[in-house]
């Protein structure tokens, strides 16, 4: 197995619902991030054997295969293969960690990993189509209980006896720390900049504008979350809401990888090492428990602690999966999302996994730490996990 590295990283950054990139074609988003991720890294595109993207609601403009769409749209080599990788919310990590296992392995010496989605302009149930039947049969329902992510959110906050205040507590921390983040232009560097239609109430276009900054955060405190509304309004006990929740959010990200060999042909700088990446099964009725197992699988392959990481990335799908992964790893806080996570900055599907690995890389170059860490919990009871040095 060969050493994989990251020679490059780049994000758009995360639209918020009916933000500045509601209207922006998800083929043309992702385009944007591919062809800027070839351009910085000053390579001929011709070089990447494949690309692999994640994306999860493939339906519209995002069927057919939209990783190789975006490839082409962005003008770069049509010899270079893509696929597209649905794996839930863990779609552009698992896309991420199937490019490592490409370039590892010798399928190709180059590949680039990332992920696309545009939420505004398809919806995640817009696959879910009941004249077509139904994903899970009466044959799954033998073994598992059917149950939504709201629901499997609140088992997790029952279980591990987390109170509706906690949960506003973090959020509330998480708005501050993106807030404080976006004022410092932490984030600068890694976004590259993209020219959105802007559109009349009859939906046509009447211009573009700059989207250069993360859309989602807001002015928060506890008072205005304890007033929101509940996501389960009818559930005994339920104690989530929209502010302890992921937004609905748009964007794109992309990562070059390739052997450290090649890197050095190319005569580009290698900016991280691949430690290890996986994706792990678990619980499909509690289903958001994933970065759990995929953390300690992750530390047990590789001989680490959690001590060892500087930076930790895990997904804010509600507040409860982090604070449940908090409570079973005793992680240090001070080090976990220090920058804010998607309940402040936005969930974007297909596009998260690779926008946290963008964000922990930079994040470790910013205050020259060496290991980070990125996990998030995957909808149907898995969960990924990915383990990065800086160089």
């Amino acid at each position: 197995m060969s050493d994989v590295v990251i020679v490059e990283a780049a994000r758009s950054a995360v639209g918020k619902k009916r933000g500045g990139l509601a209207h922006y074609p998800a083929p043309d988003l992702f385009s944007d991030i591919l062809a800027a991720t070839v351009e910085r890294a000053g390579i001929d595109s011709a070089v990447v054997g494949q690309v692999a993207g994640g994306c999860v609601s493939q339906v519209g403009q995002q069927s057919g295969n939209v990783t190789r769409s975006a490839w082409l749209a962005a003008g770069l080599d049509e010899r270079t293969a893509a696929f597209t990788v649905h794996t839930q919310c863990g779609s552009s990590q698992q896309a991420f960690t199937l490019a490592y296992g490409l370039v590892a392995g010798g399928v190709t010496d180059v590949a680039v990993a990332g992920g696309v989605e545009s939420m505004n302009q398809v919806s995640m149930t817009a696959s879910v189509l009941p004249e077509l039947g139904r994903s899970k049969t009466e044959r799954y329902e033998q073994h598992y209980e059917i149950t939504t992510q709201f629901e499997a959110a609140e088992r997790i906050a029952e279980k591990w006896d987390l109170s509706r205040s906690q949960l506003e507590q973090f959020a509330v921390t998480s708005q501050e720390r993106a807030a404080r983040a976006i004022a410092e232009q932490r984030f600068a560097g890694q976004i590259v900049p993209v020219s959105a239609p802007v559109v009349d109430e009859t939906g046509a276009v009447t211009g573009t504008r700059t989207i250069s900054v993360d859309e989602g955060p807001r002015p928060t405190t506890a008072e205005t979350l304890a007033g929101l509304r509940l996501n389960l309004p009818d559930r005994p006990g339920a104690r989530h809401t929209a502010g302890t929740s992921s937004q609905i959010s748009d964007g794109a990200s992309a990562l070059l990888l390739m052997t450290g060999s090649r890197a050095e042909e190319l005569g580009v700088r290698p900016r991280a090492r691949v430690v290890d990446t996986l994706l792990v099964g678990n619980d499909p009725v509690m289903m958001l428990t994933g970065p759990i197992p995929a953390t300690q699988a992750l530390l047990e392959r590789t001989g680490f602690t959690l001590e060892d990481m500087d930076v930790i990335e895990i997904n804010e799908a509600f507040a409860s999966v982090v604070l449940a992964w908090a409570h079973e790893t005793k992680a240090d806080m001070s080090r976990v999302n220090i920058n804010g996570g998607a309940i402040a900055l936005g969930h974007p599907l297909g596009a998260t996994g690779g926008v946290l690995l963008t964000k922990a890389l930079n994040e470790l170059e910013r205050t020259g730490g060496r290991y980070a860490l990125v996990t998030m919990c995957v909808g149907g009871g898995m969960g990924t996990g990915t383990i990065i040095e800086r160089l």
